[in-house]
């Protein structure tokens, strides 16, 4: 891999990663379109190390709070607000976090088809659309509640389903709770940490573990465009779906799997 490949892979991940639009289904489109096989290991936990260092980044402040509150609650300190987000995040990660590990092999192998990504484009964008236009939901991340976060928990689940979108899946999910908008992308985000740094350990793990050699300047590359283009994608995407809403992903979900069942099938 040269430099400007790792450049666009980096700039599909980082733009894609936190969209609703599903990155693996461009990642495996650039593979095809493109004629290349699967980048590797080492540059696929490059590129979510990247994202993962830019969605931290940016939640910084919050993440910081968060942390210090659940602390003090395993102390015995009275519950805040964000005490009882952190615990949200670690319960909402629960349920991927075990039927990852469970089928993760299986979505890989068995479910990566260009119908089933085709399929899951548009029937999800589909759901996406409905619980935007549904919704116009004022309930923020603070006033979720036990119930609420093994919904959305365990809709994150069906993002083993290639082309389904991980932040897509759970911005619906929160959509159809009354969430905003915003407050719906920002849980997503903040309940993507957990899953994104656990994969990369794995990986990590896995890639130690056949010696693979990297080529370290290339990784360098990739590890930076994807936090810069995740980190402005965070940013933009927020203030979007506040003056414009989810439907322009929608359209685009649709129109990109109708011409990936069209040129595969």
């Amino acid at each position: 891999m040269d430099w400007i490949e790792a450049v666009i892979l980096a700039l599909i991940q980082g733009l894609t990663e936190f969209l609703p639009v599903s990155s693996q289904a461009h990642l495996v489109l650039y593979s095809v379109f493109a004629g290349r096989e699967y980048q590797g290991l080492d540059f696929d936990i490059i590129l979510h190390a990247g994202s993962l260092m830019a969605v931290v980044f940016y939640f910084r402040h919050e993440l910081i709070t968060m942390t210090r509150d659940w602390l003090a609650s395993l102390r015995g300190a009275q519950a805040s607000g964000d005490s009882r987000l952190a615990w949200w995040i670690i319960i909402g990660t629960i349920p991927a976090g075990f039927f990852g590990l469970l089928l993760k092999d299986y979505a890989e192998e068995a479910l990566r088809s260009p119908l089933i990504m085709g399929s899951a484009l548009i029937g999800f964008g589909i759901l996406l659309g409905l619980a935007d236009w549904r919704g116009r939901g004022q309930r923020d991340e603070y006033s979720l509640g036990l119930k609420d976060v093994l919904v959305i928990g365990f809709a994150q689940v069906l993002a083993l389903i290639p082309g389904t979108s991980r932040s897509g899946i759970t911005i619906t999910a929160g959509l159809f709770l009354g969430m905003s908008r915003e407050a719906a992308a920002r849980f997503s985000f903040l309940l993507s940490i957990p899953i994104i740094a656990a994969a990369a350990v794995l990986g990590t793990r896995d890639l130690l573990a056949e010696g693979v050699t990297a080529d370290w300047p290339v990784l360098l590359i990739g590890l930076v465009v994807s936090a810069i283009s995740t980190y402005a994608c965070i940013h933009y995407f927020l203030a979007f779906i506040r003056r414009i809403g989810m439907q322009p992903f929608v359209a685009y979900r649709i129109i990109l799997g109708v011409v990936l069942l069209a040129f595969f099938l």
